[in-house]
């Protein structure tokens, strides 16, 4: 897979309202998306920090996988994403490095995307999602 940028900075918060107007008031972002992903149980928001995003994460549900990360770590830096080409075609490849994968196949993700996530165990540590725009014709 050929990464082009970080496309995104994703942190679990329990209160993405407060969690918007901390970023909009300390340090001048302007949040330009909310947004809900009901598969994933998750509410999210989004800042442009130079080319980078942020994206706060807020959990839909108790059950959701941010609802049990904060349960589990509390707030913070939930993961970090890679923009690229042919996730489709990425997943086989990483799998066949010995990276382990969460998601075998893309899913929709915010924004249009689409996303697969890979195990931390298998890259340090780290939560690390790959994620590419599709165009639409």
């Amino acid at each position: 897979m050929e990464i082009t940028h970080i496309e995104h900075i994703g942190i679990a918060v329990k209160d993405i309202e407060q969690a918007i107007k901390f970023y909009e008031e300390t340090y001048g972002f302007k949040c330009y998306a909310v947004e809900e992903v009901a598969d994933q149980k998750v509410k999210t928001a989004f800042f442009m920090v130079g080319q980078t995003k942020i994206e706060l994460l807020e959990s839909t549900s108790p059950d959701g996988p941010i609802g049990k990360f904060i349960e589990k770590k509390g707030e913070g830096i939930h993961h970090i994403a890679f923009a690229g080409k042919n996730v489709k075609e990425a997943l086989p490849e990483l799998e066949s490095k010995g990276v382990l994968l969460i998601d075998k196949q893309p899913r929709k993700g915010a924004e249009g995307l689409d996303i697969a996530f890979l195990h931390p165990k298998s890259t340090f540590g780290v939560l690390t999602e790959i994620c590419e725009k599709i165009e639409t014709k």
